[in-house]
C-alpha cells in the first residue's frame, strides 16, 4: 500500500513540475515581473546625441535592452533633412520601420541615389547581414530598428567611419 500512494504522490508532483515548465511564464515575463509597464510616447521620449558610429547629427532614444550587448533590442534614430551615410554593412539581419520623414536605401558599395528606393513613413524594411547598402533622409525622419544585439555598422571605405575622423 505504501509502495502505491508513494508512486501516486511522485506521479503528481512530477505532473505539476511539467505544468509549470509547459504553461508557465514566458522567460521574459519572469525578468520584467509582473507589474512592470513601460510606455515610451513620442513627446516623452528622451533624445541623446548619436553614436560615433553614425556621422554627425542623428539624435538615438533607446527605448528597450541594449544594442551594444547581447539580446533584444530597440532603439529609435532622428535623423536631419538631408542625413546620408556612406555605404556600410552590419554583422546581422536590420530591421527598420519609418516612423516619419521619408527614408532611402541603396544597395551596393557606392553611393548613388538614382539606384535607391524610397521608404516614406509606415514602411517596414529588413535586409540581410553584411549587405552593402546606403541611406538618406529626406526632411526629419525617425526610424524605428529592432533586433538582436549586439549592433553595430561596418564602413565599406574606411575613411567614411566617423570613428577615424580627425577632430
Amino acid at each position: 500500500m505504501r509502495l502505491g500512494l508513494s508512486a501516486v504522490a511522485l506521479i503528481a508532483i512530477t505532473q505539476v513540475v511539467l505544468c509549470g515548465v509547459v504553461y508557465g511564464d514566458p522567460p521574459s515575463a519572469a525578468k520584467m515581473g509582473r507589474d512592470e509597464l513601460e510606455l515610451f510616447p513620442a513627446d516623452k521620449i528622451k533624445w541623446e546625441e548619436g553614436p560615433p558610429s553614425l556621422p554627425k547629427g542623428a539624435m538615438i532614444a533607446v527605448l528597450e535592452g541594449d544594442p551594444t550587448k547581447e539580446g533584444p533590442f530597440v532603439f529609435r534614430v532622428k535623423l536631419p533633412d538631408r542625413y546620408r551615410v556612406p555605404p556600410h554593412t552590419h554583422p546581422k539581419t536590420e530591421r527598420v520601420t519609418v516612423i516619419s520623414g521619408t527614408f532611402h536605401i541603396g544597395m551596393g558599395d557606392k553611393f548613388d541615389e538614382k539606384a535607391a528606393k524610397t521608404m516614406p513613413a509606415g514602411t517596414y524594411g529588413h535586409w540581410a547581414a553584411g549587405m552593402k547598402h546606403f541611406v538618406w533622409a529626406k526632411g526629419e525622419t525617425v526610424l524605428q530598428f529592432h533586433g538582436t544585439g549586439p549592433w553595430s555598422i561596418q564602413y565599406v571605405n574606411p575613411e567614411d567611419d566617423p570613428r577615424n575622423q580627425k577632430k
